[in-house]
């Protein structure tokens, strides 16, 4: 995009200035011209949302010239992305409005039309962008979003090849973390005893990646991920099918403070507290390789969480102490995801008549396929296809343009929602 030409109007103008066109100022009422909203693809609901959200964010503002109040300035921060977005949209209206208004005068010459022709154009193409954007601030921000998560893999249907398949994610994983600048961990890795390297199998597996907003950046991970090849042991050449489950999980700071206060798992109150009295604790001896420390030390912890029933454990430290912190921070993770997975189910249960009965995917549904003979990845919530598996397999470009795809088909999965929620609203 050219700077400074996004909106053409203040161009055209001055070349009016220079020109002496005195008909520069008859203008229709751009209340008349204003496009409608439907016309760049945002829908008149969502466009009443931001006009609504545009209102609020200036009462609040002339709250805070009275006297400030940090949860008004969070507020009026928070909202400050879809005002200015907003104005963009008017100022590329306005723009749109006055240029027209030139063309349509009957004194305006050949010279200045040609140049409002062309201003005109280049504002119009921009008007799907600005819708974009304007949709994209509209969606409110994930509950987890700015966390750091945890990001787990278990093998399902399938035997040892989905136990073979398993690793093989958590290594694409591991290395798009390293690409990406994510500091990743693996915390637990249990393997299943194999003759060889090469038939090493997973069982299960945490990976803890710190990153702050890490949570939102994998999120559109969580799911069945299929594959479909020819096992090394399979002597007919058959393809066989084997799945695996990913789950991203938000990974909350040691202390609330050090959150912002914004999921606190301390208060008793909050959604994200687990009452220590609910759950057991379990010590037990660590299983698998480990020479004489397997053996002899009681290092490995479960918890269980009696109400729910959500068991976690850990073993891969020798430090007691490590793997009951390691412990505790995956149950919270799963019990925090479990709370939202419910009030975003119950949401959807309010929605579903005005989007005409349609489910959303869950995390036990399948949300792409890695096919060998192929050499392709499609995932099924966006329809994306990738025709270089290995690069999706190395947590390459591949696989971040997958994700991509993923993440925006999630936008405008919540901008359905939004508009629902809209329409619930007047009902």
């Amino acid at each position: 995009m050219v700077p400074g030409r996004m909106f053409g109007a203040s161009a055209i103008f001055s070349r009016c200035v220079r020109h002496s066109v005195t008909s520069s100022r008859r203008y229709f009422p751009i209340s008349q011209r204003r496009f409608e909203s439907s016309v760049a693809g945002i829908s008149e609901v969502l466009f009443t949302r931001a006009r609504s959200i545009a209102k609020q964010h200036d009462e609040l503002s002339a709250t805070l010239s009275e006297g400030f109040d940090p949860k008004v300035a969070k507020r009026v921060g928070e909202l400050a992305p879809i005002v200015k977005v907003l104005k963009d949209w008017d100022k590329a209206n306005d723009s749109i409005a006055e240029l027209e208004a030139l063309l349509e005068d009957p004194e305006t010459d050949s010279e200045l039309k040609s140049l409002a022709i062309e201003d005109l154009d280049h504002t119009k193409s921009t008007l799907p962008t600005v819708s974009e954007e304007l949709k994209k601030a509209l969606i409110p921000r994930h509950p987890f979003a700015t966390l750091p998560c945890l990001l787990e893999i278990r093998p399902g249907a399938g035997g040892d090849e989905a136990g073979l398949f398993a690793l093989e994610l958590l290594r694409m994983y591991t290395s798009f973390c390293s690409s990406n600048g994510l500091r990743a961990t693996i915390v637990k890795q249990d393997m299943e005893d194999a003759v060889s390297t090469a038939d090493a199998r997973l069982t299960e597996a945490v990976v803890e990646i710190e990153t702050p907003g890490s949570y939102d950046i994998l999120r559109t991970e969580i799911g069945v991920h299929r594959v479909q090849r020819v096992p090394a042991t399979e002597t007919k050449g058959r393809t066989h099918t084997s799945a695996v489950s990913v789950m991203i999980l938000p990974s909350f700071p040691e202390t609330a403070a050090a959150n912002d206060g914004a999921v606190n798992f301390e208060d008793p109150n909050s959604d994200y507290y687990v009452d220590p009295q609910e759950v057991r604790l379990e010590k037990m001896r660590a299983s698998g390789a480990g020479g004489q420390h397997v053996n002899k030390t009681e290092s490995a912890i479960r918890l269980t969480h009696i109400p729910t029933g959500v068991t976690v454990s850990m073993q891969d430290s020798r430090s007691q102490h490590a793997n009951r912190k390691s412990a505790w921070q995956l149950l919270r993770a799963k019990l925090a995801e479990r709370k939202r997975e419910a009030r975003e189910e119950e949401m959807v249960k309010l929605r579903r008549g005005a989007m005409g009965g349609v489910a959303r995917m869950g995390r036990g549904d399948k949300v792409r396929t890695y096919n060998f003979s192929q050499s392709r990845c499609t995932d099924h919530r966006s329809g994306a296809t990738i025709h270089d598996l290995s690069n999706v397999l190395d947590g390459g470009h591949g696989l971040e343009t997958i994700m991509d795809s993923v993440r925006k088909c999630l936008g405008d999965r919540d901008v359905e929602d939004m508009i629902a929620e809209e329409k619930l609203k007047k009902e």
